[in-house]
């Protein structure tokens, strides 16, 4: 039976939409002096490739020793969270990459977002790579961790309520931390940045990822937060807010479950320790991951948000149901402190 074939799927008019104010906001920004500047952040990679992450905003470039850069840089030290969702991205610009003496030059996607592989050869270890927007004077520079090929061992920890304390579950605190707090009130979960610290000791050159549904209108101030409070240093994987090309709203879940698989695919030598909590989706996200890639994940850590009488009681018996069906082990703390415990029983961490 002849078909007529289907028309090319249109961009959905909530991304239309937004796409135009972006548009009406960088003209606006352009008009008074803001230029293109690139933002980078740490990315990853193998032997024979790195995923390099980046963002291009609109932001104005003071003169080195001004008073507005000194105004610039006390902002940037105490900055409250809401101010980091109005930067401008731009997009219509060429991003030139160099990395290892060869230069590189791609496109932002709609949202300035740079994320794309490129293939190069290097030694295993951290290298610098530099990024910036057109003809601006403005060089970003970022780590890439390049992992061994004989690597075997890898932790991919979610953030918020992981690591950092934010309340998620409960929605009014949860927005008053992350849009109205100052970012140097931002409290590290108890334990933690101890924990993932002694899994990295005891795997050297394991990749360290930290994978979040939060936008990557924070990414600087994670990166920030992560420094400050001596956490490992890893790749951050975020995701871009708003509508997408064909949905009123990116899924955060769908976020996860997409990065983790692709994850599995750049590393399939790597078992991976899955570091999350229980108070959104990720034992939900874990426990369906490790079904369906139960030789890449070497254990699941689940830091509970309850207080310690629901720990003692369903903590354990949590453990044993996700163990005994999955075939890996499954372990439950309040803190840091007590997964870690827990890990070195099963000779994880040391």
């Amino acid at each position: 039976m002849f078909r007529r074939p289907r028309p090319e799927q249109t961009m959905h008019r909530a991304a239309r939409i937004e796409d135009a104010f972006h548009a009406f906001r960088a003209r606006r920004a352009l008009k008074r002096g803001s230029l293109p500047t690139v933002l980078s952040y740490p990315g990853y990679g193998t032997t024979e490739w790195i995923r390099v992450l980046g963002r291009v905003v609109l932001a104005r470039d003071p003169r080195p020793g001004s008073r507005a850069e000194r105004k610039n840089r006390k902002r940037e030290e105490s900055v409250r969270g809401w101010r980091s969702f109005i930067s401008v991205p731009y997009s219509d610009i060429d991003v030139e990459i160099e990395v290892d003496g060869t230069c590189h030059s791609v496109r932002p996607d709609r949202g300035g977002v740079v994320d794309t592989v490129i293939p190069v050869c290097l030694q295993p270890g951290v290298h610098t790579v530099s990024l910036h927007a057109g003809h601006t004077g403005h060089v970003a520079t970022s780590p890439v961790q390049v992992v061994a090929e004989e690597a075997a061992f890898g932790v991919i920890s979610d953030v918020d309520d992981t690591v950092m304390v934010t309340a998620l579950p409960r929605p009014l605190l949860a927005a008053w931390n992350t849009f109205v707090l100052d970012e140097h009130a931002r409290v590290p979960t108890p334990g933690m940045a101890v924990l993932l610290e002694r899994l990295a000791a005891s795997h050297v050159g394991a990749p360290i990822v930290y994978l979040s549904t939060g936008a990557w209108n924070v990414a600087p101030a994670v990166t920030r937060f992560l420094s400050r409070n001596l956490f490992p240093p890893g790749a951050l994987l975020l995701t871009d807010w708003g509508p997408t090309h064909d949905r009123f709203f990116r899924s955060g879940r769908e976020h996860k479950e997409l990065s983790l698989r692709r994850l599995v695919d750049e590393f399939p030598h790597v078992k991976w320790l899955l570091v999350g909590d229980d108070g959104q989706h990720d034992e939900q996200i874990y426990a369906d991951f490790v079904m369906e890639h139960p030789g890449n994940v070497a254990a699941v850590a689940i830091r509970q948000l309850s207080n310690a009488e629901s720990v003692l009681a369903g903590g354990r018996s949590k453990a044993e149901k996700h163990s005994q069906t999955s075939g890996v082990p499954w372990v439950y703390g309040a803190d840091g402190a007590g997964l870690l415990a827990q890990l070195r029983a099963i000779g994880i961490a040391v």
